[in-house]
This record gives structure tokens, C-alpha cells and sequence, in this order.
């Protein structure tokens, strides 16, 4: 676990941090197959100008540890590159170790599948290579001051239950083992560091998800936010919908329900304006919108918007909406919501970051049997979308700490209400 000093000097005086997603311009992330290092300068220069100060980035799992016990040398070299090359312009490095899946495209090493078929979350070796490459990543950035820290993978509680056409199923206990494996490997590689984990809302919002909101609140160092209104959100609320405006913000409080600290940092790691439910012509002002009511709640680290660049259309077979998800054309052209961060950093750089607390808190079920009641169209979501309707800023509560006068006075709750109770 990261000390007070490393979680300070990643986020200096508590004010929020703004970062993109970084997607390479050239060859999607299969520019690691034929990296080319002047191309990622140039990447890295249009991100800079927006003002940002960090990018998340993602290693190709099988191309850079393709068989468990090798793990490519010059890979790990280009990505120290890469991080490098970020902090000339002024750009610190989160590095996201298990991928795993990317927009709609999973990768996974021939170690783990068909005649090697081993549950990545269960098998001993698989969780033994895991480890070996995660530290060895950790170990090669943990010198270089730009370095945020490691996210163990993105999204990889999809591999976990359906609706993923292949699951590799466990427990919910086995889940738990393994991100405290895999995360004590990253603190072991570059100890001090700001080392995470992160989930698609399954988490939060599925009822048989073995990765639960408990580990996504209380184990690494902050808790990551994945927020998507096409979960169901946009299409049943519109887009100018406080339910859509506002499904970060609900993310964000959702996850302080779950926390045992009450002032435990929240990184709001993935948020974007998925076409066509976010109409291109509207994506700047839903972006300008959902920063803000993202940043009406405490504790938030950051906004790490995805992503940094459109993917471009001379590849093939991706879902519409990744095309046109980028701040920057594939070409480093700004787009209207990359205009958009660009005047929310700048208006935030020097402002005090000190939201008040939210008085108001929603009651969630602690059975996460019923887990569905929190997401779009359950009564948890409805409640918190009507209140948030009516001008309320609310919060959410746990229902086994619903009468604890002690946790709710630590995080400014005055007021207790049911989803039943709200009109």
C-alpha cells in the first residue's frame, strides 16, 4: 500500500489530476508489434497541449510476456521509452499491466487458452507468471519520477462471469486472493507507488459478479471508477438526462458507500461520450457536464478521460462508437471535446478543490445478491437520479451503517432515506 507521501506527490495538494487515456494514433495498440517511438512523441505532444499532466497506458499482455516464463526484454525497454518520452512533456505514467480486453477485443496469452486452457484468476502458475510480469514492469518504471503507478488490468473482471462468451468463473473469495496476489506483486516491483485495481461496472451493478464492490473500495490504493452510459443509462434517461449527466458523479458515491474510509481517494479512470447516444455535436458540453458533477464530489484523485485518440477506420470490426470516443482525431486534430478538458483544466489549475459534503445518502442493500437495484432502472439509481433531479446532492450508504451515527457524521450525512422514500 502506497504511504500518505507517494498518494500527496500523485495528486499535489489534493487538487484533481486530468489525464486521457492513451490511444496510439497509429495502429491502435498494436503499435507495440513495430513500436516507433517518434510517432508516440508526437501522440504525446497533442495530449500535452490540452493541458493535461498524465496518460494511462497499456501493455499488450501475450506481446510482451508470451510465454509464462519470458518476458520480452525490449518490450519492457519500449515502455520505459514511452514513459519517458511522456515525462519530457510534462506527463506521468499510469501503466495498466493485464490486458486482457480492449474495446470488445480480448488478449490473452496462448499460455492461458485452448490447449493450455488454465483459469487466469485460479491456476497457480498462471497467477505465478502474472505476478512475475507485473513486478517486472513495476521494477522498470520504479526509478522514473513520472511513474503514477500500476493498474493491474483493465476491465479484466469481464473474464470473470457473463456476459463474457468464455468465462473463466471463480468464487468470490478467489477473486479477492488474486488481486491481493497481483497487487502485492506491483508493490514488491516499485514499492511506495499508487498501485490499483479496476472493473467495468459489473462490480457494482451485476448481481453474480465475483469481483465485488467491497475489493473494488477497500484494496489497492484508490478506487477506480469505469464510468459508461450505455450501460443502459442513455437509452433509458436520454442524454440531457440528470441520470446520464450525472452517472459518474453516482459512480463516484456509490463507491464511498462501500469504502471503510471515508476519505479514501476515488480515480474516476474511464469516462467518455459514446456515440451515437452522446451525439457528436453534444459530446463537448456532455463532457463539460460530467466533469463537473464528477467533481462535486470529495476525494476524487482524478479524470482520466477516454481516450486520447480516435481509433482509425482503416482497421476493421471494431464496435461504431470506438471510431469516435478520442479528445483528438487518429491525426492529433483537437475535437470539441478535447476543447472541452482543454478549458475545464485550465479553469481548474489553482482553484481550491474543497466540495461540500453531501448531506443527503441513498440506502444501498449490503447483499450483493441484489447488487442489480444499483444499476440503471434499479431503485437505487432511480432514487439517487430523481434526487439529483429535484437540485439534491446525495450520497449513498450501506444499509448496515444506516444508523451508524459515527460513520455518518464522518462523512457529513445528516440525512438517511430509502429509495421507497424518495417520491
Amino acid at each position: 500500500m502506497p504511504s500518505s507521501a507517494s498518494l500527496s506527490s500523485a495528486s499535489p495538494s489534493g487538487a484533481p489530476r486530468f489525464g486521457a487515456n492513451y490511444t496510439p494514433g497509429q495502429g491502435w495498440f498494436h503499435h507495440w508489434l513495430d513500436f516507433d517511438l517518434d510517432a508516440v512523441r508526437a501522440d504525446l505532444d497533442a495530449i500535452a497541449s490540452l493541458g493535461l499532466d498524465h496518460i494511462r497506458v497499456f501493455p499488450i499482455w501475450p506481446y510482451f510476456q508470451p510465454n509464462r516464463t519470458l518476458i520480452r526484454p525490449r518490450a519492457v525497454e519500449q515502455l520505459v521509452q514511452l514513459a519517458d518520452a511522456a515525462a519530457e512533456r510534462g506527463l506521468d505514467v499510469n501503466v495498466d499491466g493485464l490486458q486482457g480486453h480492449l474495446s470488445s477485443f480480448d488478449f490473452l496469452p496462448a499460455w492461458t487458452q485452448t490447449w493450455h486452457r488454465r483459469n487466469i484468476f485460479a491456476d497457480p502458475d498462471v497467477i505465478s507468471g502474472q505476478a512475475d510480469y507485473l513486478r517486472t514492469l513495476a521494477a522498470a518504471l520504479a526509478d522514473r519520477p513520472n511513474f503514477i503507478g500500476m493498474t493491474i488490468g483493465n476491465e479484466i473482471n469481464q473474464f470473470s462471469a457473463g456476459p463474457h462468451p468464455d468465462p473463466d468463473r471463480v468464487t468470490e473469495e478467489q477473486a479477492e486472493s488474486w488481486l491481493r496476489t497481483v497487487l502485492a506483486a506491483c508493490e514488491e516491483g516499485a514499492p511506495g507507488k499508487l498501485h490499483l485495481h479496476a472493473e467495468y461496472d459489473a462490480a457494482w451493478y451485476q448481481d453474480d459478479q465475483p469481483f465485488t464492490p467491497a475489493q473494488a473500495a477497500r484494496l489497492g490504493a484508490v478506487t477506480a471508477v469505469h464510468s459508461w452510459v450505455f450501460n443502459g443509462t442513455a437509452q433509458r434517461h436520454g442524454r440531457t438526462a440528470a441520470a446520464t449527466r450525472h452517472h459518474a458523479a453516482y459512480m463516484i458515491e456509490l463507491s464511498k458507500a462501500w469504502a471503510t474510509d471515508p476519505r479514501r481517494p476515488v480515480w474516476l479512470q474511464e469516462v467518455g461520450a459514446p456515440a451515437p447516444l452522446i451525439p457528436a455535436e453534444h459530446a463537448a458540453e456532455f463532457t463539460e457536464d460530467t466533469v463537473q458533477a464528477a467533481l462535486d464530489c470529495q476525494d476524487v484523485w482524478g479524470v482520466t478521460w477516454w481516450c486520447s485518440h480516435d481509433v482509425s477506420r482503416d482497421l476493421a470490426d471494431f464496435p461504431e462508437l470506438e471510431y469516435s470516443l478520442g479528445l483528438l482525431t487518429n491525426e492529433g486534430k483537437v475535437k470539441p471535446a478535447g476543447e472541452a478538458i482543454a478549458r475545464i483544466v485550465r479553469e481548474w489549475r489553482g482553484r481550491p478543490y474543497a466540495p461540500a459534503s453531501r448531506t443527503t445518502a441513498v440506502v444501498v442493500d449490503d447483499d450483493l445478491s441484489r447488487r442489480s437495484e444499483c444499476a440503471p432502472g434499479g431503485a437505487v439509481f432511480e432514487a439517487f437520479a430523481r434526487l439529483v433531479a429535484d437540485g439534491v446532492r446525495p450520497a449513498v450508504v450501506l444499509a448496515g451503517r444506516a444508523s451508524d451515527t459515527e460513520h455518518l457524521a464522518a462523512r457529513g450525512i445528516t440525512e438517511v432515506v430509502t429509495p421507497g422514500e424518495v417520491g
